[in-house]
């Protein structure tokens, strides 16, 4: 029993400190085999990005906050299934640090692009934030190089459009995270 409690110990220290001291998330790229852990990777990524987001720039109680998808660094008008899984994903983690996320897929007033997400230009910033009573609104980029992704993410203010926090980080290019680029 003794034994048990103690191998418990050293796991749960194992897993805290691998998980705080990487702005890279996995391992060298190419590699099939690595696909689960890759997948974990950016969920991880993604989640420990928006955790750091909201301890440099925590929301008002109550605040609500926008979540667009992420766009293409290269054509700020596209995105891929890459950019809308880890702005779900994000604003999953949002939702569950409690933080209130506008939906706005049920709302009339953003349009949406067919398969691109909820694009959110600067342009708009302002006025979509204002009619879905949101402080804050979290936008992001992404650009791909051979070996992994690079994220920006941003939390934002509409009034004057400042940045009020922001997180960087990269996830190894595996085969999967290539495909969620690619595709549409």
């Amino acid at each position: 029993m003794m034994r048990r409690a103690v191998l418990s110990a050293a796991a749960a220290v194992l897993l805290l400190v691998s998980g705080c001291a990487s702005y890279y998330y996995g391992d060298a790229a190419g590699s099939d085999a690595l696909a689960p852990q890759a997948t974990a990777a950016l969920l991880t990524a993604n989640q420990q990005a928006a955790d750091r987001l909201l301890e440099a720039a925590p929301p008002e109680p109550g605040a609500r906050l926008l979540v667009a998808t992420l766009v293409n660094v290269d054509s700020l008008d596209a995105s891929s299934r890459f950019g809308r899984i880890s702005s779900e994903q994000i604003a999953g983690r949002l939702v569950q640090r409690g933080v209130p996320v506008v939906e706005v897929r049920l709302r009339e007033a953003l349009a949406l692009q067919p398969g691109e997400g909820e694009l959110l230009l600067s342009r708009q910033l302002s006025e979509v934030s204002q009619t879905h009573q949101a402080s804050m609104a979290l936008v992001g980029t992404y650009a791909a190089s051979s070996r992994q992704v690079y994220v920006s993410l941003k939390l934002v203010r509409p009034q004057g459009n400042v940045v009020v926090a922001a997180q960087d980080y990269a996830v190894p290019m595996t085969a999967e995270i290539r495909g969620l680029l690619s595709g549409r």
